[in-house]
């Protein structure tokens, strides 16, 4: 790969990826060309799958099949042949430039993916102008080129952004099924073979017509709800407040469960944002950058609890419910399987009461401190509150996204309390009916360790879990 790793974030649109060959510039005429030369031969219609999208060396193969010549020898000779027409006959696509410099004034960054060599790429960067590209990734990057993922996957990687957040435009069948096995969104521009429409997919005959709206629209659209325990409303650090608002800037959420809110905390940090809020009891709140319609749930709703709102997002409602259970005789603590779940009929009365208030509605948001663990991570032990949860139809976003409890263990619990204190996942963002995204956890900067907790960067002693739902097809929040 090709060029610095930039961080996106504050964008619907993380990342627009661009194919090279047929798409950004007419080169299938120059490689068709050049096949038809060493293959000494007119190519025909039946000679497309082995020639359009196809790396150098899959052609050599295919060629050298055909004809007895050593595979090698036909690539060096392709790769010659090939070279010697992009330095003379290489041309932008109509559009091309115009789009890459919209995006640009946008800022949203772009990468070229390639299954040319890095040879060629250079090459075609010079007329390009590579400065319009943060990354590029060619054929020589990845162990697996197109249509496998791995070259898309390898510039989200290097953008650091989520390839449901990005929009991959490609010209051929093979890219088109490298981009969407990613699980990037696609702008299909035909070059010399046709390309049906499909979901996730779009087909335009030019890229004179697509802007950067066009390409936004092709994203799901999308709701990021994050669970945050505030801890003390957040005053166990020093500018707390500050703090608070810059995570959430950062991590551009849409909604935002709380809970330990200490009062004001949710009205606050809302009116701070100019965002709408809901504020329950002295101990948990909801905001949001969409409108609120309602307000659920026990209006006297204690310290524990749970409090719910529903959110307009377009044409479409949601209902998002916060919710803090009780802390005490936390189950991890003791050491014998039927003394952990001596306290958790408290902790289920209390998920049980919430369940009966939401009733059976979706799509729904279930998040919050459950101060207990989930029967997902622990092998062996039926943690009865996250198995209720799941009883009532809820499905945990996070092990949806992040299936392997080994390899991703999602520790909320605690980024601040250290060894010997138990280390788990204790808050959650459960849904019913709607699409997982991505899931992940979330804590910023390197917090020091309790007591010494006054200069953090993270105002909370819980990590936040952060999980982007689909609400079908349409144009990505803004």
């Amino acid at each position: 790969m090709k060029g610095p790793a930039r961080r996106v974030s504050g964008a619907s649109l993380a990342a627009v990826l661009f194919d090279m060959d047929g798409t950004l510039v007419d080169t299938e005429r120059l490689w068709w060309e050049a096949v038809e030369q060493v293959a000494g031969r007119a190519l025909t219609e039946a000679d497309r799958p082995d020639v359009l999208g196809r790396p150098v060396e899959h052609t050599a193969a295919w060629l050298g099949a055909a004809t007895g010549t050593p595979a090698q020898e036909l690539a060096d000779t392709l790769h010659r042949e090939f070279a010697d027409r992009v330095r003379t006959g290489v041309v932008p696509r109509p559009g091309a430039l115009a789009l890459l410099d919209a995006l640009a004034r946008e800022d949203v960054p772009t990468a070229l993916v390639t299954a040319s060599p890095r040879s060629v790429a250079d090459t075609v960067l010079d007329v390009l102008g590579a400065h319009r590209f943060a990354v590029s990734v060619t054929a020589d990057d990845t162990e697996h080129t197109k249509p496998a993922p791995d070259p898309y996957l390898a510039a989200c990687r290097a953008l650091d952004a989520d390839p449901a957040a990005c929009v991959a435009v490609e010209d051929t069948e093979t890219g088109v099924a490298s981009a969407e096995a990613a699980g990037c969104a696609v702008l299909a521009v035909p070059s010399l073979a046709p390309i049906e429409a499909a979901p996730g997919r779009a087909v335009e005959a030019s890229l004179e017509t697509v802007t950067p709206a066009t390409l936004r629209a092709l994203l799901p659209r999308r709701l990021r709800v994050m669970t945050w325990n505030l801890w003390y409303g957040g005053t166990k650090v020093h500018d707390h407040r500050a703090k608070q608002l810059k995570v959430i800037a950062e991590t551009d959420v849409d909604v935002v469960g709380l809970q330990e809110t200490y009062g004001g905390a949710a009205e606050e940090i809302a009116e701070a944002l100019g965002w709408h809020h809901h504020r329950a009891g002295t101990n948990l709140g909801i905001i949001s950058r969409f409108p609120v319609t309602a307000v659920l749930g026990d209006p006297d709703v204690g310290f524990y609890g749970a409090a719910g709102a529903r959110i307009a997002v377009g044409d479409e409602e949601v209902e998002v419910w916060t919710v803090h259970l009780d802390y005490e005789r936390y189950g991890p603590y003791a050491s014998e399987p039927l003394a952990r779940l001596a306290h958790e009929e408290v902790r289920l009365g209390q998920l049980r009461d919430t369940l009966r208030r939401i009733g059976d509605v979706a799509p729904v948001v279930l998040v919050g401190d459950f101060n207990c663990p989930s029967h997902l991570d622990w092998p062996g032990v039926e943690w009865p509150v996250t198995k209720a949860a799941e009883e009532a139809g809820f499905a945990d976003s996070f092990r949806q996204a992040r299936p392997d409890a080994v390899r991703d263990p999602g520790h909320t619990w605690s980024p601040v309390h250290a060894h010997p204190e138990p280390q788990d996942r204790i808050d959650f963002v459960l849904h019913r009916g709607l699409t997982v995204l991505d899931s992940r956890t979330y804590v910023c900067g390197t917090p020091r360790t309790w007591p010494d907790v006054e200069d953090n960067d993270w105002p909370s002693d819980h990590a936040a879990v952060i999980t982007t739902f689909s609400l079908g097809s349409g144009p990505g929040s803004a």
